[in-house]
């Protein structure tokens, strides 16, 4: 017969209370698709390649609480030797949405690497005409913004 000491129990429903609202704030900061970052889009392989490249089931890593996908193990490896290095800006949300204080979904063909960082765009408009038209002040917005908005509900902005 397994007895549990009181103390035990309240630590372990307080670590159950502690998941959800972790699993949710990554849900929050982060866009994702079927429950996995970048669209499923290997990270990595638009700084190696430079052009989206669909990740694969096989070569998976865990960052900031989500589920990251690679087209390779290397790019796995590379990813988990320094996540921050790959991980796009803003969560992987529009560049250009985060730059007027909104969460908007993205779509892989519409990015940008400046300055060794990644950023995701929702569509030819926001990538072209927001986004390359004036990408220092996009940029400037979006951190400013992402500050306040990262762990706000997109739907609530």
């Amino acid at each position: 017969m397994i007895h549990f000491r009181p103390l035990t129990l309240r630590m372990t429903a307080i670590l159950l209370g502690l998941a959800t609202p972790m699993a949710a704030f990554a849900e929050d900061e982060h866009f994702l698709t079927e429950g996995t970052a970048a669209n499923g889009y290997d990270v990595v392989a638009y700084h190696t390649v430079g052009a989206p490249t669909p990740g694969d089931a096989a070569y998976t890593a865990d960052y900031q609480g989500v589920t990251w996908s690679f087209a390779s193990a290397e790019n796995r490896d590379m990813f988990a030797a320094d996540p921050a290095k790959y991980a796009p800006a803003y969560g992987g949300w529009c560049s250009a949405g985060a730059s007027k204080g909104k969460k908007v979904p993205t779509l892989p063909e519409f990015f940008a690497i400046v300055d060794g960082q990644l950023y995701l765009n929702s569509s030819e408009k926001a990538h072209k005409d927001l986004f390359l038209k004036d990408t220092a002040t996009v940029i400037d917005k979006g951190e400013s913004n992402w500050k306040r908005i990262y762990a706000t509900e997109a739907d609530k902005l």
